[in-house]
């Protein structure tokens, strides 16, 4: 607690540059490389510690506990996501009230104990509240990077910095996914895959805690110079909650389709595994498959997200969406490798077009006074698609089969797709008839 008390004040100084003499505040991504590219592999870190979990933990579940109830095997997507959806709600609006650094050392200080609780556990409810703390992580350091990618970026350039952000994270996430799945297949499912975990929280609190800069003022200095102050400046804690979540269309329908995005990448993340170690196939196989999904979303988001501030948002976010609707339906009508290998892809690059665009054009709504507010309350309905996603596959899986479950997610989001296609306008072209590089007004 005294680290964050010191991380705390030093924000207090940090967020007045000229109290402590600071150079001018520019904004852009290469005016902040630096900056930028640490926050870039501390959510590489960040991601790893979730990747880790996808191929080992649904094996655990049956292998080590004997769970044959898809939707109790589901608990510990659904206490990670739950815990993350509303950690992200909290998380933006903290960073704007105490400071961005501050919220990301509390992170790493409240998920390094999770993989230690796994390697131990002797029961799975330890697991569940392992995935407890690794939500308030990966809510509160996800989060708060994000938030302070866009405060060092500018108006500019936010689907570039939201596709650096996303393809390193998940990149992070399939990389350890397979890394996680070679050393259970040569060792055991744990404890030493998890091992990795305790490493990776380490290093993010050591370089959180002393090379990252607050970035707030950033945002503050954009207010200031490049909008003019108008009445949505103001607005409460409830009001950016109720104008993102469902008063603002085009907000709702971004909304929506993170939820949508998430739930069906739980899906992924807990039936996927036990799909294909049903056909018999190997371990090192399995985590192949199961990286490959993540790693083609992390990479394609490096062209994605710049490809969203030329083309738009609208329509990769529609078009990403019926493209994941259409990977998930193809695994459970085949048992075949090479299908289910184009499926992941499939996957990975529906969500590769959809992940980055969506908090890009929150970003470009979204009043930078109140900016990391609305990314919170996105971030609330977007992970709380985890939840969702676990107690309605786990629910199907159960009375109807696998099989059932999956298609029932994917036709889902080909419906989410759809709504977003009726209700969301393109944020970029607002954007710009308003003022180049500035966001439209409320």
């Amino acid at each position: 607690m005294d680290l964050l008390s010191r991380v705390a004040r030093n924000h207090k100084r940090e967020a007045n540059p000229s109290v402590v003499g600071a150079a001018p505040i520019r904004l852009g991504i290469l005016a902040n490389w630096q900056q930028f590219s640490l926050l870039v592999l501390i959510n590489a870190f960040v991601g790893g510690m979730v990747g880790i979990e996808r191929t080992v933990l649904p094996l655990i579940a049956e292998q080590e506990f004997g769970l044959a109830s898809r939707t109790v095997l589901l608990a510990f997507v659904f206490s990670f996501g739950l815990t993350k959806a509303l950690t992200n709600l909290f998380a933006g609006h903290l960073s704007d009230r105490i400071g961005r650094k501050t919220v990301l050392v509390a992170g790493w200080l409240i998920g390094l104990p999770a993989p230690v609780l796994v390697i131990w556990a002797p029961s799975w409810n330890w697991i569940v509240i392992a995935n407890i703390l690794l939500g308030v992580n990966q809510g509160l350091c996800w989060s708060t990077t994000v938030i302070m990618k866009i405060d060092l970026a500018g108006p500019q350039r936010r689907g570039l910095a939201m596709g650096l952000n996303e393809a390193f994270g998940y990149g992070a996430v399939a990389l350890f996914a397979f890394l996680a799945s070679a050393i259970a297949a040569s060792t055991a499912l744990r404890p030493y895959p998890f091992l990795l975990g305790i490493g990776i929280a380490l290093a993010g609190l050591l370089l959180s805690t002393t090379l990252v800069r607050e970035t707030h003022h950033h945002a503050l200095h954009e207010q200031r110079v490049h909008r003019p102050q108008t009445a949505s400046d103001n607005l409460t804690f409830r009001q950016v909650l109720v104008r993102t979540s469902w008063k603002q269309p085009t907000l709702f329908s971004v909304c929506q389709a993170g939820l949508v995005n998430n739930l069906n990448d739980g899906v992924a993340w807990g039936l996927f595994p036990v799909v294909f170690a049903a056909s018999g196939m190997r371990l090192e196989t399995i985590g192949l498959l199961t990286a490959l999904y993540p790693a083609v979303w992390g990479v394609s988001q490096l062209a994605t997200g710049a490809l969203s501030d030329h083309l738009g948002r609208k329509p990769l976010i529609v078009g990403g969406m019926w493209l994941q609707a259409l990977g998930i339906a193809l695994v459970p009508l085949t048992s075949s490798l090479s299908i289910w290998a184009g499926a992941a892809i499939l996957l990975g690059l529906g969500t590769a077009l959809v992940y980055p665009t969506l908090l890009a054009a929150v970003s470009d709504v979204a009043d930078p006074h109140w900016r990391a507010s609305a990314v919170g309350v996105y971030r609330l309905w977007r992970d709380g698609g985890y939840a969702v996603g676990a107690l309605l596959a786990g629910g199907l899986a159960d009375l109807l089969g696998l099989s059932a479950a999956i298609l029932a997610v994917a036709g889902l989001t080909a419906l989410s797709g759809a709504v977003a296609a009726v209700r969301m306008a393109e944020t970029l072209r607002r954007e710009r008839r308003t003022h180049p590089g500035l966001a439209a007004p409320q």
